[in-house]
């Protein structure tokens, strides 16, 4: 059922009659008043609007009675139900115009709201059903993949899930999530879940292409979406704490690395931190790893003379107590920077 609010109704009362010399009722669908220029008389009964509602027709009072002003009452219909009822005091004649004015102006707002209701409702869901698959564990119910199945979605399938970090979906990118079905998890972060698709390098360039801030981690192919994610997931860490030169990272990658960056391997608080408060120096020593400890390609990539970049080195020893150019002690540093973004 359609309904009009109390304070949606009084809104449109008080502004259409800044511009309209007469006085407005709007009614709900038991034809009580809910808005009126007279707001003593909203919560009474309207009998002119209950005509209206129950004839389905416009209701003119042409003569003031004990109970009614003259005016007109039209019913306000949104598809086949009579939702409310529009009521302007004055002589008919004047009135009508006004009042098709009005009935039009409420009418509009009441589906634009039930449209912005269902849009609300479907979102709802749709978190709902991804919550449902992200943390399922066992095998899925007939009811599930029911569900499942409205967002194009055959849990019977095996799923590869991609997980995608400052996407931006426009024009051709937004064409790609129209193809597969896709899950919003904040304004710039997406899952993807393709299905039944071995090899998803072909895809994965396509949503690489132009867009140069895109992460990109894949998961598995897995008859578990939940574990899919996990993997996704797991991998795009990696990327955050490496920030390795290619944009995409699949788990087969990285699954060393995952496993590293979950193992407990110490109880205290690791190094690796201190250095979040000073930008070039985590650059520094992400680079150094990335370029496998050589400090020529480490230089060129930083576009930093050399000099400088043992000092940076010098520095994060100072810090962490670890130095990055000791291949045991770069480990160390590197299972503490992995460890920060698990």
């Amino acid at each position: 059922m359609f309904q009009l609010s109390e304070k949606q109704a009084q809104e449109i009362v008080d502004k259409m009659m800044m511009d309209i010399p007469y006085n407005i009722n709007i009614m709900n669908h038991q034809g009580i008043i809910v808005g009126s220029g007279k707001k003593e008389r909203v919560g009474t009964v309207h009998q002119g609007a209950v005509k209206a509602l129950s004839t389905g027709q416009m209701v003119e009072v042409l003569e003031d009675g004990l109970y009614e002003k003259k005016g007109t009452n039209e019913p306000i219909v949104i598809g086949n139900t009579r939702v409310g009822v529009i009521g302007i005091s004055g002589s008919p004649e004047e009135v009508r115009p006004f009042c098709n004015i009005v009935r039009t102006t409420v009418s509009l707002l009441i589906e634009q709201r039930n449209t912005l209701e269902n849009l609300a409702n479907e979102a709802n869901r749709k978190k709902a059903m991804l919550e449902m698959l992200l943390t399922h564990q066992g095998a899925y119910s007939q009811k599930l993949r029911k569900e499942a199945a409205a967002y194009n979605i055959d849990l019977l399938l095996k799923t590869t899930v991609l997980y995608l970090k400052h996407f931006n979906p426009e024009k051709d990118a937004a064409k790609l999530l129209l193809r597969y079905p896709s899950f919003q998890l904040d304004e710039d972060t997406w899952l993807l879940l393709i299905q039944n698709r071995p090899d998803c390098s072909p895809l994965i360039a396509e949503l690489l292409h132009n867009q140069p801030l895109l992460l990109l981690a894949s998961g598995r192919l897995e008859p578990s979406i939940a574990e899919g994610y996990r993997q996704a997931k797991s991998a795009l860490g990696i990327l955050l704490a490496l920030k390795p030169a290619s944009q995409a990272i699949t788990f087969e990658e990285a699954e060393f690395l995952v496993k590293l960056s979950h193992a407990k391997l110490s109880d205290k608080p690791g190094r690796a931190i201190k250095l979040e408060d000073t930008a070039d120096l985590l650059e520094t020593l992400r680079s150094f790893i990335n370029h496998n400890c050589s400090v020529s390609q480490t230089a060129d990539h930083l576009n930093i003379h050399r000099n400088t970049l043992q000092y940076r080195l010098k520095r994060i020893e100072s810090i962490t107590g670890k130095d990055p150019r000791n291949l045991l002690q770069l480990f160390e540093l590197t299972y503490e920077l992995l460890a920060l973004y698990k």
